[in-house]
This record gives structure tokens, C-alpha cells and sequence, in this order.
């Protein structure tokens, strides 16, 4: 039997947006549907609809918050690093795959374009600070490199994000074997892009 979660007449939309999140993590997009969260909820079939019409509009939801937890790990992870260039791009890589990690699934939705509505401006909206931090990080380093033109930062942008984007996939994918993955605090890539990009900020 599905288990189903204590609702009488609290905020229903929000029970089904936790409920839905839960649902993601542990049985991905395709196990999710709104059926299955109305049912764990305690609810009609019919019930969500007045707040999430179809399935797009919960996973729209998911991505939006998303977004902004996204944007506060890499955040979280630059405050704890040093102030220099280098340091703080290593801690955004940092922050980028602890999320990644921590919510594997709703990262999968994030970037999964044909589950979501990006006709909906306030993805958009949502997703572009978590970009700005690519963007903030990156410019050191194409200013280091003297290519500090509009197509120098986003080639910059695109080594650093299909880098530790592509890292992440490996990891939640389970194609890194969990003895060659660095954990904990001092969860990064293996190889030290941040160290080549701006090499003068490398400590010994």
C-alpha cells in the first residue's frame, strides 16, 4: 500500500510539492506522477489539479525550486572558501556537485528539457542567478587568459560547466566507482581546473 501522509486542512499545494520532491528522489521522473502523489497525500485523484493542472507544472515547480537551492550550495561553498579567484571557482564546482549529490534526481529535472515548460518565465527567472554564478566565477579567469570578450567569458563558462556538469552525471550515475569519488568536504572534481585557469592563485 502506498504510504500515505496526515492531510486534513493544512496548505495542500505545498504537501503535494513536498510530497511530489519525495517522490522524485526516490523513484525518479518516470515513477512520479500526480496520481501516485495525491494517493500518498491522502487525497482525491482530482485534488491536485486546481494547483498543479498536469504533471509539467509540479515538475516546473520542482526545477524552479531547485534553482534556488542550486544557487545557495555553490554560494554556501564560496563563503567557506578563500577569498582568491582560484578558491572561489573551486568552491563553486564544489557547491555544483555537493547539490548534485544531495538531490540527484531534481538535478536530473533541472536539465531535462523535455519535462519542463521553459516557456514559463519564471523558470527562466529562476534559473539565471544559479547561471550568473558560472558567469561571476568564470571572468577572472578569461580576464587571466586575456580573452575578456563576450565569446571568450562564455567559452570559459562552457569548460567550467560541461566540466563539472559532466563530473556531476558520472557521480549520481554511479560511473565513478564510490572508492575514486572524493567525499565529504572536500567533495571536487579530481582534476584541478580551477588551478589551470588561474594558476597564479594555486597555494603550496
Amino acid at each position: 500500500m502506498a504510504r500515505k501522509t496526515a492531510y486534513h486542512h493544512g496548505d495542500l499545494r505545498q504537501a503535494l510539492f513536498d510530497t511530489g520532491l519525495a517522490m522524485l528522489e526516490e523513484v525518479g521522473l518516470e515513477g512520479t506522477s500526480l496520481r501516485k502523489i495525491a494517493a500518498r497525500v491522502g487525497v482525491s485523484h482530482a485534488a491536485p489539479e486546481h494547483h498543479f493542472p498536469t504533471l509539467r507544472h509540479l515538475f516546473n515547480a520542482m526545477a524552479i525550486e531547485g534553482f534556488i537551492r542550486f544557487r545557495a550550495s555553490m554560494l554556501d561553498a564560496m563563503r567557506m572558501s578563500d577569498a582568491n579567484d582560484a578558491d572561489q571557482l573551486r568552491g563553486a564546482m564544489r557547491g555544483y556537485l555537493a547539490f548534485a549529490v544531495s538531490h540527484p534526481n531534481l538535478f536530473r529535472l533541472m536539465f531535462n528539457k523535455n519535462s519542463l515548460d521553459w516557456d514559463d518565465p519564471r523558470l527562466g527567472e529562476a534559473a539565471q542567478p544559479a547561471r550568473q554564478v558560472l558567469a561571476d566565477i568564470c571572468k577572472p579567469a578569461a580576464i587571466r587568459m586575456g580573452v575578456d570578450t563576450p565569446q571568450g567569458r562564455i567559452s570559459i563558462e562552457h569548460l567550467v560547466w560541461s566540466h563539472i556538469h559532466g563530473y556531476a552525471h558520472l557521480v549520481i550515475d554511479q560511473k565513478i566507482a564510490a572508492d575514486s569519488a572524493v567525499t565529504g568536504a572536500a567533495l571536487a572534481p579530481p582534476f584541478d581546473l580551477a588551478g589551470l585557469l588561474l594558476p597564479m592563485d594555486v597555494k603550496d
